[in-house]
């Protein structure tokens, strides 16, 4: 078993990891935070330093049915009615603070400009021109690598960022705007990006540094519990009773999930491929995936293997066909031919929220120091279009979700009309942990946050 070493230079760190063998393959079990790394408050690390704090990008395509979206009331202690998207997360709403009224404020292209301003803070960068449109990619980084590249410069981790995605990439000719969540930022129009990861075995695979594997191998290490159990062992007779506790339930979840993901284990050919969820009679398996996404995410938060993680739920411009709320046609097909009121893209983006809910509620009741992962999180939710059928990038949605270790206060509503979108970026990176007063570029640039989101600490 090997435990991390303090540093005098970073400070302490606070993480454990089994390492094994299984088969031809390493294996690395991350372990959660256990009292004794804490204070006697489980509010801070045991030598003084706050626990820390993530950030998390989440992405959805295509924007919303703004009538019913946005809270009737602004200020403290927001609510919507039943049938609104929003009521998804009203069991969450302490942790979750709504935004409304924000504009792009960079020189605006359908879909593309929308994309680069809300989730990097700067204008994007054309490529070429096709069709009847363009191709783009984001001329800076997109604000999960912002921070990341703040927490590894204060306090290393394996991974310096995560990638998820849930619904399917569908194919497109508009650049990488189309197709990618997590950007670096281009340089005289060199695209280079973070890809999400769509395939759960892969993805499974990339949180337990094994890197791709072949199926054989994949079956040779069936159970990755099973290469650390002496660890394991060693390590319970170090435990209080309370981390006991914390300890089977943290390898509860990784064997369950591994249960999960083992079912289709042999046809998982292709790293990347998403074919280990396969349609079920021509249907994309949303909801499966997103909360096997979900769970996988979590657990690589919670073994401490990243602080900074994008989740792109459906792609910019996105063609996800939601057949659970009676629509045939992609998304952005829909958005342009469904007549008024659009009752199929109300129920879908009603369908997005519920999955959004899922996440946020597995991080919650994931137990960490006195509190909750959630509470020690700071995820910014972003679309690129206030509503699909207008195209227009005028009173976007936004949601800032999470505690931020006490930075953020939750349940509120912040209406700023006309107001630049890039205020809810510049607060969401102050939200966890970023000592920050201005972000963004060209006409992105502010140096103002929504200061009656945070609490002031």
């Amino acid at each position: 078993m090997s435990f991390l070493i303090k540093s005098p230079r970073r400070g302490p760190t606070r993480r454990l990891f089994l390492r094994g063998m299984a088969g031809a393959a390493t294996v690395a079990v991350g372990l959660p935070l256990f009292d004794f790394m804490l204070d006697d408050h489980g509010e801070a690390l045991a030598g003084g330093a706050p626990l820390p704090t993530r950030f998390g990008l989440w992405f959805f395509g295509n924007g919303v049915h703004l009538a019913t979206w946005t809270p009737p009331s602004v200020g403290d202690n927001w609510s919507v009615p039943d049938d609104f998207a929003l009521a998804a997360l009203l069991p969450l709403k302490d942790y979750v603070s709504v935004i409304s009224g924000l504009s792009v404020k960079t020189p605006r292209h359908p879909h593309h400009s929308g994309m680069s301003a809300v989730n990097s803070g700067g204008p994007h960068y054309k490529v070429d021109d096709v069709r009847d449109t363009i191709v783009s990619t984001m001329k800076y980084p997109s604000v999960d690598q912002i921070a990341a590249n703040h927490f590894q410069s204060t306090s290393p981790s394996a991974y310096r960022s995560l990638e998820a995605a849930v619904t399917r990439f569908r194919g497109t000719d508009e650049g990488t705007s189309f197709q990618y969540l997590s950007h670096n930022g281009s340089v005289a129009g060199e695209t280079n990006v973070n890809p999400s990861e769509e395939s759960p075995h892969a993805f499974w695979d990339r949180l337990f540094n094994q890197g791709t594997a072949e199926p054989l191998i994949r079956k040779a290490r069936a159970n990755v519990l099973n290469a650390v159990g002496d660890q394991i062992s060693a390590l319970e007779s170090k435990l209080g009773t309370k981390d006991k506790q914390r300890l089977d339930q943290h390898l509860t979840s990784i064997s369950e999930l591994e249960t999960r993901l083992n079912a289709p284990l042999a046809e998982c050919t292709k790293p990347g491929d998403p074919g280990d969820f396969p349609d079920v009679e021509g249907h994309e398996q949303m909801e499966e995936k997103n909360q096997i996404m979900s769970d996988l995410m979590t657990l690589g938060l919670a073994c401490g293997l990243t602080r900074s993680f994008s989740i792109m739920y459906s792609t910019c411009g996105s063609g996800a066909v939601f057949w659970m709320v009676g629509a045939v046609d992609g998304q952005h097909y829909m958005n342009h031919t469904e007549p008024a009121p659009q009752p199929l893209q109300r129920e879908a983006v009603k369908f997005t929220m519920r999955q959004l809910a899922y996440f946020l509620d597995k991080l919650r009741s994931t137990p960490e120091g006195a509190g909750n992962m959630l509470d020690n999180s700071s995820i910014l939710v972003t679309t690129e279009h206030t509503e699909g059928v207008t195209h227009s990038q005028d009173d976007l949605p936004m949601l800032l979700c999470g505690k931020g270790s006490g930075r953020l206060k939750g349940n509120v509503h912040h209406r700023d009309g006309g107001g630049n979108a890039t205020k809810a970026l510049l607060t969401a990176l102050r939200g966890a942990g970023l000592p920050l007063t201005e972000f963004g570029y060209e006409e992105g640039f502010t140096n103002e946050w929504l200061s009656d989101l945070e609490t002031g600490i």
